[in-house]
């Protein structure tokens, strides 16, 4: 792969990212820096530039399977807040992450839905404007 083709890979990717994040991309990134700098890029190249940005599904449904996923793993709950509060920043409302949510009881059980309420709970009292 060309550097350019990296480089469209992680513009694509920062500015989806920027998206979804609202400001706190670089935070995302940052944070690896001192331990694992190329794991930021990889989230950023692969996670959004190649997966995220891809046709076929909205930012809205991307999000809102994006906390599916990752409640009903049970064991993400950093990632699980970032994507409660990426759901809202692409315009999912607080009922519609709330019935991802419970959806998931059916699938992963009610420890991982009532863990995801938790969750969005902390996000949705962080941010009480949206």
């Amino acid at each position: 792969m060309s550097t350019e083709q990296q480089n469209d890979r992680y513009e694509r990717g920062y500015a989806a990212l920027s998206e979804v994040a609202n400001g706190a991309q670089d935070a995302v990134i940052d944070g690896l820096a001192d331990i694992a700098p190329h794991m930021g890029r990889y989230i950023v190249e692969f996670g959004f530039g190649d997966i995220y940005t891809r046709p076929g599904l909205t930012r809205r449904q991307r999000q809102l399977s994006t906390v599916a996923a990752l409640a009903a793993m049970g064991n993400a709950a950093p990632q699980l807040r970032f994507h409660i509060g990426g759901a809202l920043n692409v315009g999912c409302t607080r009922q519609e992450i709330v019935e991802v949510l419970i959806h998931v009881c059916v699938y992963a059980g009610f420890p991982a839905a009532l863990n995801g309420l938790t969750a969005a709970r902390e996000v949705f009292e962080s941010r009480p404007d949206d």
